[in-house]
């Protein structure tokens, strides 16, 4: 059983965002002019993935009303970026490269053989809830291809085969807080 990326996890309405969400959201909007306090946008929806490990479509219109803007401008910058998971990952996420250049240096291979080796497909996430496999748009690492992102921080380069292999089974035994 894999968790699609298609689920719908808004069915169910969250609490209001917690008092101290709030109170970062303020720090980060100080930082601007009131006419620009908008630009707090993605440091607010990092504070929410943050807490809660992904920004839901709720989270997103608590968003757009906190800084005064229209819900679907929130929602443009939640899609854009690949860091903002808009529904629940597993452990680690996995973001392989499969723009052209990666896919002229094997970026697709590294992406089928991670299909193969978790048992899952492109967007969704092992039954045990360790692995989300994604793929990325470019990385900025096109001579290291292919490459690929852990939970948005840590870039692999140079993945072949035997790299991704061992990648998955460092991570697999890995302690809590190691590897995140």
């Amino acid at each position: 059983m894999t968790t699609s990326s298609t689920h719908h996890h808004d069915a169910v309405p969250s609490a209001p965002l917690k008092a101290a969400i709030l109170e970062r959201f303020a720090r980060e909007v100080a930082k601007y002019p009131e006419a620009g306090k908008q630009s707090a946008v993605m440091a607010c929806l990092a504070i929410v993935q943050q807490d809660e490990g992904f920004v839901s479509v709720q989270r997103e219109r608590e968003i757009a009303a906190y800084l005064g803007m229209a819900p679907i401008a929130v929602h443009e910058v939640t899609t854009f970026y690949n860091m903002y998971n808009q529904h629940p990952v597993g452990k680690f996420k996995l973001n392989v490269c499969t723009n052209l250049p990666c896919q002229l240096r094997d970026g697709v291979t590294a992406l089928v053989h991670l299909e193969k080796k978790l048992g899952i497909k492109m967007g969704e996430t092992t039954p045990d809830g360790l692995f989300t496999l994604q793929q990325s748009e470019c990385l900025g690492a096109c001579a290291d291809s292919p490459v690929m992102l852990v939970n948005d921080r840590t870039m692999c380069s140079f993945m072949s085969n035997d790299k991704l292999d061992q990648l998955i089974d460092g991570l697999r035994s890995a302690k809590p807080g190691e590897a995140s």
